[in-house]
């Protein structure tokens, strides 16, 4: 069987240019169809799917405000609240109280006698008073007081748990001697993020009190 091409060269050719341009616009058309349809679904969401979520969410913060402003005593309810929130950290920061029963034991010599004690933990103060045998002893005492030092577990630096220790009044008569001291004492002895071991003196007694002992001049009376 025999063929003849009664198209010229140039007839081919440029019916091949129009075919690829056909296709190349009906590819065109179908890309910007595509961007056409993803920027409309995208205006449709922002604009109309969007706006109503926020409308409905605006309108839920609404309804759980309103709920909430009917309890009552609502101000009462959300300050109880604060406050329990707050009892760890001040469990944490209180003194530890008990800690003066063994502190006590520890620096009071065994022929001195406590009557009354006082003690300030917001000026971190103590004050003692009572009887002893003898103004002797009431010195042993002082100076107890005075050459205490405590260290804190972990650490090797001794520190004066006492820093100030006055007599501000004693009196004797002969069969004892009674005195009240004014003591001023570290906080970290009551620190309860801390643990510490005093360091007591034994038979120390080295006041001026005792060494020079002006106060066994006189009558024996004395503040």
């Amino acid at each position: 069987m025999i063929q003849f091409n009664l198209l010229p060269d140039i007839k081919l050719t440029f019916v091949k240019a129009q075919r690829a341009k056909r296709r190349t616009i009906s590819i065109a058309f179908i890309v910007t169809a595509c961007v056409v349809g993803l920027f409309l679904m995208m205006l449709f969401y922002v604009q109309v799917i969007q706006k109503r979520q926020l409308s409905n969410l605006d309108k839920d913060i609404k309804q759980s405000s309103d709920t909430i402003a009917e309890v009552k005593d609502l101000d009462k309810v959300l300050t109880v609240q604060n406050q329990l929130n707050s009892l760890a950290d001040l469990h944490q920061s209180k003194p530890v109280a008990t800690r003066l029963y063994d502190y006590l034991n520890q620096i009071t010599p065994a022929k001195v006698n406590l009557s009354t004690l006082s003690l300030d933990f917001g000026a971190t103060t103590l004050t003692i008073s009572g009887t002893a045998d003898s103004l002797q002893t009431i010195n042993q005492l002082a100076d107890t007081l005075k050459f205490t030092t405590y260290k804190i577990e972990g650490s090797q630096e001794g520190k004066n748990a006492f820093p100030s220790v006055v007599l501000s009044n004693f009196s004797r008569d002969e069969k004892s001697a009674s005195y009240e001291f004014s003591i001023t004492y570290d906080p970290a002895l009551f620190d309860s993020t801390s643990k510490l071991n005093l360091s007591v003196p034994q038979q120390q007694i080295t006041s001026r009190s005792y060494t020079e002992q002006p106060i066994f001049n006189g009558s024996g009376e004395g503040n």
